[in-house]
């Protein structure tokens, strides 16, 4: 299995996973819980990872409020798009701070393929959303 593919199939396994979990964790607020207790690794501080945490909140608060249409093609979509832009900012916080040649090629690679399926995400939203 080539590495394309097995990025698809880990996305599709963690949107899948999302999908599962995501009902009910969408509609909670961590407003109520109590984090100043956990020990946050060094590592945690860096730009880096600061960038990473941003586009995961970021992605997370997009797909916490998509209002699902019962339309298995279309909610898959809607799903889609945030979980692919994060992946994008996640790729572009690599590219600002990582120095690894194999990784930046990578996250090069995946910026063009997720711009290039956001977009037809949203073609085929434009055209069958409405069906």
């Amino acid at each position: 299995m080539n590495f394309h593919r097995k990025l698809a199939a880990f996305s599709a396994a963690l949107f899948l996973g999302l999908g599962v979990a995501g009902g009910a964790l969408a509609q909670e607020t961590h407003s109520g819980h109590d984090m100043s207790g956990m020990a946050m690794s060094e590592g945690a501080s860096t730009p880096a990872a600061k960038g990473y945490t941003e586009a995961m909140d970021k992605m997370h608060e997009s797909m916490g409020t998509i209002e699902y249409t019962g339309d298995p093609d279309v909610d898959f979509a809607l799903g889609m798009i945030p979980h692919h832009q994060a992946a994008i900012d996640m790729a572009r916080v690599q590219l600002e701070h990582g120095k690894d040649p194999e990784i930046r090629k990578l996250s090069e690679d995946i910026i063009k393929a997720q711009e290039g399926e956001i977009k037809q995400l949203n073609e085929w939203l434009a055209a069958h959303k409405g069906e």
